[in-house]
């Protein structure tokens, strides 16, 4: 069986209206997510060596991403410095 990329899938399910329209509600989310995510993939690493490097469980990682969790800003911040990224707030 073959996966999907991240994009095959994000793109699989914003054809279906309602999850788009909750997409759409909840942009600054998501796109936070979705760097994190294609952050740790183009590492190449798995949810649970991020969780590793992190010092967490691999399903506190599996929640954040799939987006069932209002993570905290030190939460964000100790997975963004694993991936060596820094977070930026705009106004």
């Amino acid at each position: 069986m073959k996966h999907k990329t991240f994009k095959q899938f994000k793109r699989e399910a914003l054809r279906k209206p309602k999850t788009r329209e909750a997409y759409n509600e909840l942009g600054v989310e998501f796109s936070l997510i979705e760097e994190i995510i294609s952050q740790r993939l183009r590492k190449g690493l798995t949810q649970k060596k991020l969780a590793e490097r992190v010092g967490m469980k691999q399903s506190a990682i599996a929640r954040f991403e799939s987006g069932n969790t209002n993570p905290t800003l030190a939460f964000i911040q100790k997975i963004s410095n694993a991936l060596g990224m820094k977070i930026k707030i705009h106004a």
